[in-house]
């Protein structure tokens, strides 16, 4: 393996992506390669009908630098098995570029203000201000002409799209996502140990996770346990607060007073979810380094018997639980026959309903840089690469690695992943990041246990009960100039309300602060770029 020298329609609530699921976005959580990147979680879909088209010999390889997120501490070298296949079938050299997923964000933004862009570049936060003044300067490839030549490519969601776009413009091949995948997910055999049923309320939530704290759910007769646990986020949100507050009746970003966009943190739900995390600090239900926590490290504590709940992705439940058995049988103590977790869209909220935070229809996009892709026939060899690596076989390859080694399949193709978490990670887990799933999930699935087929069940019942972002697909000049810095105000708040470094008044304090220094500004604009949308 040669290894290179350097490294606006109205927002529509709900989508019909059309993804079924090879596997499941690690994170948001991290997890085995069920997948950690695909759309949603272990619905059946078909085996692949024909084999991906045989890779072009006419031309030399394709020199390709890949910058993706990783959220294990391990990750697939240059040379690992599954590259080479990779670029075997690609006709290509590439080089992997591999950034924590906890500091994606600010790897991504010094590597753009370098100008040393790769030729390929996951966007995790494409409506950040440091990607849309980079798209409004020149600095990345506008997709929209080309899109439509692509076998794959061509089969694009058009609302993800114009989610996904900026300006009216694409520039990147967005990753697929349902929906309805939030929720959380927790120790079945815990909240049996502690004679509890699954929380239908905000009160029973607090209570299994008081109970796992005071009633040695793993029965070691040890003070060693509590409720949940939260990590430092920066792909958009804030650990499990942002499925939280909603629960209490806080709006997704923005809601709707009297017609008019307000910020969420003008709600006095949003300060109630606040204060029920507060109280979760306070009483130690909650890890007390949430705020630096690794994302890469999420699921351990579930896994080591210290933790019980997890408030993230739905589907990162069976992977949690697969991990538990893997760490049991090691012990010789797994029970293969049962579940040690379960998983919940959520609890109902103050007026008796279910509210879920939706995703917009994709996680980020891949997009292609100007700087180090010169030439429009370079960027359609680029384009061809991500049309491939969407073929049936190599969504399989890139979310499972080879059959034989890295996983087996029955006489149904129902795959079973190798329980070698170390080969997994060295070798497989984290190339999936680059998988748009288009048109659709069409890899390999794993065999669909209960827990598997609860999971399918309620991203799809979710759905019925997001609640949408009205500004979403809106674009702010203000924001990109000033979103930083907004941004910062509300999450330090936030973070020393939780752990009382300010009280009540100190928070309401940096909201005045937050509408003072461009604030107040950018809810204007974002309120006359409202008006405009409703009138298209």
């Amino acid at each position: 393996m040669k290894r290179k020298a350097s490294s606006m329609k109205r927002f529509v609530a709900v989508v019909s992506v059309g993804t079924i699921a090879a596997g499941t976005l690690a994170g948001c959580g991290g997890g085995n390669n069920e997948s950690a990147a695909s759309p949603s979680a272990g619905a059946a879909s078909a085996a692949p009908t024909a084999a991906a088209s045989v890779a072009p010999t006419q031309q030399p390889p394709l020199e390709l630098t890949i910058m993706l997120p990783v959220f294990k501490t391990n990750f697939p070298k240059d040379d690992s098995p599954v590259a080479a296949e990779l670029e075997k079938q690609t006709n290509s050299n590439i080089h992997f570029e591999w950034v924590p997923n906890a500091s994606y964000n600010d790897k991504f933004n010094i590597t753009l203000a370098s100008g040393k862009l790769p030729n390929l570049i996951a966007v995790l936060s494409d409506k950040s201000s440091s990607f849309v003044n980079a798209v409004r300067s020149g600095a990345f490839w506008e997709l929209s002409p080309y899109l439509k030549d692509y076998k794959n490519l061509s089969g694009a969601n058009p609302t993800v799209l114009n989610n996904s776009s900026i300006d009216g413009k694409i520039y990147g091949v967005y990753r697929g996502r349902d929906l309805g995948r939030n929720g959380y997910y927790y120790r079945k055999d815990w909240l049996d140990a502690v004679g509890l049923q699954e929380p239908k309320t905000i009160d029973d939530f607090y209570n299994m996770l008081k109970a796992f704290k005071e009633k040695d759910p793993d029965k070691n007769g040890k003070n060693d346990t509590y409720g949940m646990v939260l990590v430092k986020w920066t792909g958009g949100w804030a650990s499990g607060f942002d499925i939280i507050k909603l629960w209490f009746g806080s709006p997704n970003k923005w809601g709707i007073k009297d017609g008019k966009l307000v910020p969420e943190h003008q709600y006095e739900e949003y300060i109630d979810g606040l204060k029920f995390m507060k109280k979760l600090y306070d009483e130690k239900l909650i890890n007390s380094d949430f705020a630096v926590f690794d994302s890469a490290k999420w699921v351990d504590p579930m896994v080591n018997n210290q933790a019980g709940v997890i408030v993230d992705v739905i589907d990162g439940g069976a992977r949690a639980d697969d991990k538990i058995h893997a760490a049991l049988a090691k012990e010789g103590k797994d029970n293969p026959d049962i579940h040690y977790v379960d998983v919940a869209s959520g609890v109902l909220g103050k007026d008796g309903k279910l509210h879920t935070l939706p995703t917009a229809g994709y996680s980020g996009m891949m997009s292609i840089p100007k700087s180090s892709v010169k030439t429009e026939a370079e960027l359609k060899r680029i384009l061809a690469f991500l049309d491939k690596v969407n073929d049936p076989d190599m969504q399989t390859l890139l979310s499972f690695g080879l059959e034989g080694k890295h996983y087996t399949t029955d006489a149904e193709k129902n795959v079973t992943i190798s329980k070698d978490t170390v080969l997994l990670e060295s070798e497989v887990e984290g190339l999936n990041q680059m998988l748009s799933f288009l048109p659709k999930s069409s890899a390999l699935t794993v065999k669909q246990t209960a827990l598997r087929k609860k999971q399918t069940e309620l991203i799809k019942k979710n759905e019925e009960f997001i609640v949408a972002n009205p500004a979403a697909p809106l674009i702010s000049d203000v924001y990109n100039q000033k979103g930083p810095q907004l941004e910062n105000i509300i999450n330090d708040a936030r973070i020393k309300f939780i752990v009382g470094q300010i009280d009540e008044a100190g928070l309401r304090a940096a909201f005045e602060t937050w509408k003072k220094s461009g604030g107040d500004d950018l809810v204007k604009e974002m309120n006359e770029l409202y008006v405009a949308a409703q009138k298209k």
